[in-house]
């Protein structure tokens, strides 16, 4: 199978395996500087990489060629990743790993609540049980 024709749960996955070591590397990074900083040089990395992969896949399209909704949403997006970042360094300048990544992780609970009620997305009441579970999983871990 090709990669880029892969799963979801393979990419999903593999989101998760970098999420972990990106709070382990940042809790160990952050040490002795501070935290925005080291979000801007993470974001400086995260360009040159990107960067590279789209020049060497020659995926550029043209700017033209990309909506005015797609350039708004794409936008915020970028506003609120940056957001999530300084938030997310500074937690882990001054909090544990263990316990900030899994508060982080209540995206995942804001994400559903938001998919059902805005976008009309469907989850079972299995799936419901799920959400519960992680929010009551990321507190608990957090709290103890």
């Amino acid at each position: 199978m090709e990669i880029a024709s892969a799963s979801w749960l393979i990419w999903a996955l593999l989101s998760a395996s970098f999420a972990a070591m990106t709070a382990i590397f940042a809790k160990v990074g952050v040490e002795g500087i501070n935290s925005d900083l080291a979000t801007f040089f993470r974001t400086i990395v995260i360009i040159t990489v990107l960067g590279a992969l789209l020049a060497i896949t020659g995926k550029f399209q043209p700017l033209g060629d990309i909506s005015p909704r797609s350039w708004l949403f794409l936008t915020l997006s970028g506003l609120a990743t940056g957001a999530s970042w300084l938030c997310y360094f500074r937690a882990l300048k001054i909090g544990d790993a263990a316990r900030v990544a899994p508060i982080d992780k209540l995206s995942v609970v804001i994400v559903a609540i938001i998919g059902v009620t805005v976008l009309g997305e469907h989850l079972s009441l299995r799936g419901w049980l799920g959400i519960v579970l992680i929010g009551g999983g990321a507190v608990l871990v957090a709290t103890a």
